[in-house]
């Protein structure tokens, strides 16, 4: 018997498609070999610059060169534009040999089914296969190369820039941007003036996560049981009341409730000092500050966490409350051993999600109090900014990029390692298969 498998594989390593082509699926092998001369067009072409891109981060600064009398400015390479470049053409490279394996594979697998006496599949009927049975590859497959180019990809590009010494200080193409290794991590974890800042947004930012995601949860919880209690009536007008402040826009509701705890000016104070009591710096003292913050957090999003619970509770067979009955069980009994177990099998991995939604709830935090007030003993932040608002302003305001991409890797690990472990240890993902 002869080697088809052998054969067609081996040629199939040497030039994409030729294995297909020897197999005698013609339609397959042009396909293939068109694909294998843009790879090799690739190879050659663009690889080794998008390399020499990546290693050097460019040779040439733009400058101004003298040409008989007159100065002409010559530019030179761009850093920033080259890292990119070399990406793109580096992910293109990882498709195409990606591409090119599966090539290897399918020409192995023919080869085999020609050596059992198998009748190979022609082009139209491998197209008409491919819409049949492997039609969910295929809507897939286009959407994971949009996440490929522009999800992956800006994540290595955030980690690339973290062992540069990109600033505003030496921005391109009047500079060029250079390798430095572990420094930047070094500086954030060892230097006191940043590990200090570090350290302490870093804890605030746990805490803050901690108890907006709390608030949220009993609160809505709090009004769920309330509103659908047998003996509430006009339930639906409840329901839409407490729904209203998060149909209104998060940025129209922050800033009116800025301006309502305003130590100065704002209503609350106003009428606390008509009662007799000192105003309060909801906005300027830093435990003041937190406290507002983790308030008004509370006030925006704890309808959605009702209206969850309510959807909860309302799938609870009443004949569990009934039995409890029978069996003298309370209010608080019913609560504790049927209507919160319930509600936390459903919740907990949302809450999860929600924990670490907050760690990253830019809004709240930047447009109530902008990371103010003002701590004299960090880097660039304040007493209430999290990692999120300190990588914003180290960025945007102070252009310390290659810090900010530090502080990202570490927001993206730590919140990665956590979501998975967390979602992996609640009930509902250990007993999904059993239902």
């Amino acid at each position: 018997m002869r080697q088809y498998r052998k054969t067609s594989a081996v040629l199939s390593v040497l030039i994409m498609g030729l294995g297909q082509l020897y197999n005698r699926q013609y339609g397959k092998a042009i396909c293939l070999l068109l694909l294998y001369a843009a790879g090799v067009y690739l190879a050659v072409a663009k690889l080794p610059h998008a390399i020499w891109a990546l290693v050097t981060l460019g040779e040439t600064k733009t400058h101004l060169e003298k040409v008989g009398k007159i100065y002409r400015q010559i530019n030179g390479d761009h850093s920033i534009y080259l890292m990119v470049e070399g990406l793109i053409y580096v992910l293109l490279a990882a498709v195409v040999a990606s591409i090119y394996v599966l090539n290897v594979k399918d020409a192995y697998r023919c080869g085999k089914r020609r050596e059992e006496g198998g009748k190979l599949h022609t082009f139209k009927q491998t197209l008409q296969y491919a819409a049949d049975y492997r039609f969910p590859q295929l809507a897939v497959s286009i959407p994971m190369i949009g996440v490929l180019f522009f999800t992956v990809m800006p994540i290595l590009f955030m980690i690339l820039l973290a062992f540069t010494n990109f600033t505003r200080s030496n921005m391109p193409p009047a500079n060029l941007i250079d390798w430095h290794g572990f420094e930047t991590f070094r500086n954030i974890f060892k230097l006191r003036i940043w590990s200090h800042t570090f350290y302490g947004v870093t804890l605030w930012t746990f805490m803050w996560a901690f108890f907006a995601t709390l608030t949220c949860f009993f609160g809505g919880f709090a009004v769920a049981l309330v509103v659908q209690q047998h003996d509430i009536r006009f339930k639906k007008f409840w329901r839409t009341v407490f729904i209203l402040p998060y149909a209104i826009p998060m940025f129209i509701s922050t800033l009116i409730l800025r301006n309502v705890f305003n130590g100065q000016f704002g209503p609350v104070n106003q009428y606390l000092s008509l009662m007799g009591i000192s105003k309060i710096p909801w906005l300027s003292d830093p435990l003041w500050a937190k406290f507002t913050l983790i308030l008004v957090n509370f006030l925006l999003g704890f309808p959605v966490m009702m209206l969850m619970i309510i959807g909860i509770l309302s799938t609870v067979p009443r004949d569990m409350y009934e039995a409890a009955d029978i069996d003298g069980a309370g209010a608080f009994q019913k609560l504790r051993s049927i209507t919160f177990p319930v509600v936390m099998y459903s919740m907990a991995p949302l809450l999860v999600m929600q924990f670490v939604g907050n760690m990253n709830n830019f809004n709240v935090i930047y447009l109530l109090t902008g990371g103010n007030p003002v701590n004299g003993d960090y880097q660039f932040a304040g007493h209430t900014d999290i990692l999120i608002t300190w990588l914003y302003k180290l960025s945007m305001d102070q252009g310390q990029y290659n810090f900010a991409s530090v502080i990202g890797i570490f927001i993206f690990v730590i919140l990665a390692a956590f979501a998975i472990w967390n979602v992996r240890r609640t009930k509902a993902f250990k007993e999904e298969g059993t239902f």
